[in-house]
């Protein structure tokens, strides 16, 4: 099963970034592998910013559905088709599908396992898996503005990698509904919030161990998602006006 998923999905996405990469590299970046880096990290946000649009545009709603639900949720406790309907009811009058998020997520997936596998395998950490027709491209220019080698730990990305994850964290918590006073979070919402503080963290602890075209990637796909939440903010918020 793995290896089918293997080469249906990773093998080919891997191949077509890397060939994109360097055609980048070639003819866009001046020869620089992390100007490469970044520039592939930008189309592949602009390829996927439609399905950005639409989870956030369905993260929205079902953050302002959350009072509705719980009221829902309390005045059918104890007739659990009762309130599985009346629930269906709320998001089909609003237009949204509970499993959306999930599915939007699925679909996301396989790019970016893509993408973390191709910055690894330039990093040298693993084997590049490229079809015979792939040419492979050893003799390129590791340093990153002339500056930092891709193939060594950068503690400078690091940093600035970990304090764009908590800048989105803090940046997301804005969007979310603000709680009255003594009221309180749900699990989840409370898990959000743990969350900021606990993924830089978690950022500095994977990189800390991996070459910094990881952390340039990390650094540029954070910064890219950041900007996209601004625009789609603004979006929904015209639309809501």
């Amino acid at each position: 099963m793995f290896s089918l998923l293997y080469q249906i999905f990773y093998q080919p996405l891997f191949n077509a970034f890397y060939a994109t990469l360097f055609f980048l590299y070639d003819y866009l970046s001046f020869n620089d592998l992390g100007v490469a880096i970044i520039l592939l990290t930008l189309v592949v946000r602009i390829v996927l910013y439609p399905l950005f649009h639409k989870g956030m545009h369905h993260q929205t709603v079902m953050q302002r559905l959350q009072p509705k639900i719980k009221e829902i949720q309390n005045n059918h406790k104890g007739d659990m088709q009762k309130q599985s309907e009346a629930l269906m009811d709320l998001y089909k009058e609003h237009n949204v599908n509970p499993l959306s998020g999930i599915l939007f997520l699925l679909i996301q997936l396989p790019i970016f396992i893509a993408m973390y596998g191709l910055i690894r395998g330039l990093a040298g950490v693993t084997v590049l898996p490229l079809y015979s027709f792939v040419v492979a491209r050893p003799d390129v220019n590791d340093m990153f503005l002339g500056l930092i080698n891709m193939h060594e730990r950068d503690i400078f990305l690091i940093v600035i990698a970990a304090a764009l994850q908590y800048f989105q964290g803090q940046y997301s918590l804005v969007r979310m509904a603000k709680k009255q006073e003594g009221e309180e979070l749900s699990t989840a919402e409370q898990m959000g919030r743990n969350m900021v503080y606990i993924m830089p963290g978690i950022t500095v602890v994977i990189l800390w161990s991996f070459p910094s075209a990881l952390a340039l990637y990390w650094t540029a796909t954070t910064a890219f998602s950041i900007l996209q939440q601004y625009f789609v903010n603004k979006s929904l918020a015209k639309r809501s006006a």
